[in-house]
């Protein structure tokens, strides 16, 4: 036969409320007290009735558990508590500790340092280990040689280009006077006399009258200079 479940809710009668306080008063602490046993838990309970009787039970003691309580709350407010596992954090902690201490160890071996307790294989391991590392560093040095190299061949080139082109620059900005002179000196005569003739016959010229100056130049291609 199925018990029929009660409703939870207050009982109007003041003597039948009584005796139910009364039974699972016993049964609540007897409750308390299993936990307590079973699970070596600090347990306390206190408990008013409606006439303001106090009934209390406590695993140990009550002052204790009590203070005890008090000091929880107030700690409770400061600060958080972990939100991880103490056990797994120190876990942790003790394995990177120890990879440390590997690392390090390894470290100083490679520096040539605490290889007593090393056999020939873990020599002979370790030796390969520093020629591969030392191939890889010179690699990497000449690599960079290389770049640098490069580099400064490129900034030779702009730089020689740059003063090409401030050369080509400079020999197109020249002075007047300097032009004219070239120009003279360059000029060729119909008759195929070359400059130097040309000038001859300028310089014998001069010392005749300036009509026959005059004639020379004629003779010559040139424009008429009035000799002083």
């Amino acid at each position: 036969m199925v018990r029929e479940r009660r409703e939870i809710k207050r009982i109007e009668s003041a003597a039948a409320r009584q005796v139910t306080f009364s039974k699972r008063r016993r049964g609540l602490f007897k409750k308390a007290e299993e936990l307590s046993v079973l699970c070596d838990a600090d347990v306390a309970l206190i408990v008013f009735s409606s006439t303001g009787k106090l009934s209390q039970f406590a695993s140990s003691s009550m002052n204790e558990i009590i203070a005890k309580y008090n000091t929880h709350s107030k700690n409770l407010g400061k600060e958080e508590p972990p939100s991880l596992d103490l056990n797994l954090e120190h876990s942790k902690y003790a394995n990177l500790n120890e990879q440390l201490a590997e690392a390090s160890l390894r470290l100083r071996q490679m520096r040539g340092e605490e290889l007593e307790g090393l056999s020939v294989e873990e020599l002979q391991q370790l030796e390969k280990n520093l020629e591969a590392g030392l191939h890889r560093v010179l690699q990497t040095k000449d690599q960079q040689f290389l770049e640098q190299i490069s580099e400064l061949q490129r900034k030779s080139s702009q730089l020689a280009e740059e003063n090409t082109q401030l050369r080509n620059q400079v020999s197109q900005i020249s002075p007047s006077g300097k032009q004219a002179v070239a120009d003279t000196e360059n000029v060729i005569v119909e008759d195929g006399q070359s400059s130097e003739s040309v000038m001859t016959a300028l310089h014998s010229g001069s010392s005749q009258d300036n009509d026959d100056g005059s004639d020379v130049s004629l003779k010559l291609g040139l424009p008429c200079v009035a000799w002083k």
